[in-house]
């Protein structure tokens, strides 16, 4: 190798090969999975923390809320792992998220609790603001691929989450569950030996403030903002409100959990095909097959009735779920010069926007009810169709 060959793969954005280095690719899709199995404690573990601490349910709410505030701080993050090593961040975070979330049960009182919960935020954001920079880098030619393989992981986790909390306490007792802490901390243990010599470190060129990213990126971060909270209509009132639906609908409380597992398993499926097939046909083809699909298939579940309603539910999951991986493979190939930061405005803009029309689709609810609420849903996920078109081809 030349002098000059070697300056150029040290340059940043510079991939060594434009292989799919499966191996590590799946080490950090396995760190997520374990990753955000911990950060999925909380609502499983809540009606036990509400008995022990004597909580109000504002206060249990607001326990929620005070894990995510960090998803703010992604920008700010996203420049720290830029201008530093983001490789630190993937690294220590399975970790330093594992360990206040397995000691949640030994809080004594509501303060403690909160600032336990907060450092996980904190951690949770740091994991997933340079992480989907470690998987393109890791991808090669294949970024949608990689991160189809990264988005499995939590998907998974969100599944796995739940039982796993309820099966330590089930156990250990709740206060005496924190040695699961352990897996985290031999997960980043395992990363480090996997990573410690990967290529991340950007400091060897003048990164761009959060501001500077955010002009850089605003041909795809503009449009792909107007896409989320479009989209968020329908992944909020599908996510948060699918199994009140069915049970308003069939009166059948088991069938209500049951759809949701599909739904949640559908999403999965497309997921892992939706990062592939945009490597091969643009990542604008298949968010936009995604967003005129989807709707269609949200208004025949609403209104078909039988079994088929339950297949229906599950294309509607394959379709919904199928584009973040995508979005984040479009900002990774948009963004050069400061990966993390882009990454981290596209985290938050996707909590901001989440976190707001939740609340719109709960009020739309109470107002006209559920069943119209879908619909309406629908209908604006259409309106996403000509934002899509402002998306970068290539």
């Amino acid at each position: 190798m030349t002098k000059t060959q070697a300056k150029n793969m040290s340059q940043p954005g510079h991939r060594k090969s434009r292989d799919f280095q499966t191996g590590a690719v799946l080490t950090v899709s396995v760190s997520h999975f374990i990753h955000d199995i911990y950060s999925s404690f909380l609502a499983p573990l809540l009606p036990l923390l509400i008995e022990k601490l004597s909580l109000s349910l504002t206060r249990a709410a607001l326990l929620s809320t005070i894990m995510q505030i960090p998803a703010l701080l992604n920008p700010y993050l996203g420049t720290i792992a830029d201008r530093k090593t983001g490789r630190w961040f993937i690294i220590l975070t399975p970790a330093t998220t594992a360990i206040p979330m397995s000691m949640i049960g030994l809080a004594p009182g509501f303060g403690v609790l909160a600032i336990l919960l907060f450092v996980a935020g904190i951690s949770a954001a740091a994991f997933h603001v340079p992480t989907p920079v470690m998987i393109s880098r890791l991808s090669g030619s294949q970024i949608g691929k990689g991160m189809s393989f990264f988005m499995t992981g939590g998907e998974l986790a969100r599944t796995v989450g739940p039982l796993a909390a309820i099966g330590a306490v089930s156990l250990f007792g709740l206060e005496g569950f924190f040695p699961v802490m352990l897996v985290g901390i031999i997960a980043s243990i395992i990363l480090y030996f996997r990573l410690k010599d990967q290529p991340f470190n950007l400091a060897n060129k003048k990164n761009p403030t959060i501001i500077e990213t955010w002009q850089k990126m605003r041909h795809v971060l503009v449009p792909l903002t107007i896409i989320l909270i479009l989209r968020s209509f329908m992944h909020s009132a599908i996510s948060t409100f699918l199994p009140t639906f069915i049970q308003i609908e069939t009166n059948n409380l088991w069938l209500s959990g049951v759809a949701l597992t599909i739904y949640e398993a559908s999403g999965v499926i497309g997921i892992l095909a939706s990062g592939p097939m945009s490597d091969h046909f643009g990542r604008r083809q298949i968010i936009l097959i995604s967003m005129i699909a989807t709707p269609f298939c949200l208004l025949s579940f609403c209104w078909i009735q039988g079994p088929i309603r339950l297949v229906m539910l599950g294309i509607t999951g394959i379709f919904l779920l199928s584009t973040t991986p995508v979005m984040l493979a479009l900002v990774q190939d948009h963004a050069k010069d400061s990966p993390s930061a882009a990454n981290g405005l596209f985290i938050m803009i996707s909590f901001i926007a989440r976190s707001a029309i939740v609340l719109l689709v709960g009020m739309m609810g109470d107002v006209i009810g559920l069943k119209s609420t879908y619909v309406v849903s629908a209908f604006l996920g259409l309106l996403a169709i000509p934002f899509v078109m402002m998306l970068p081809e290539k």
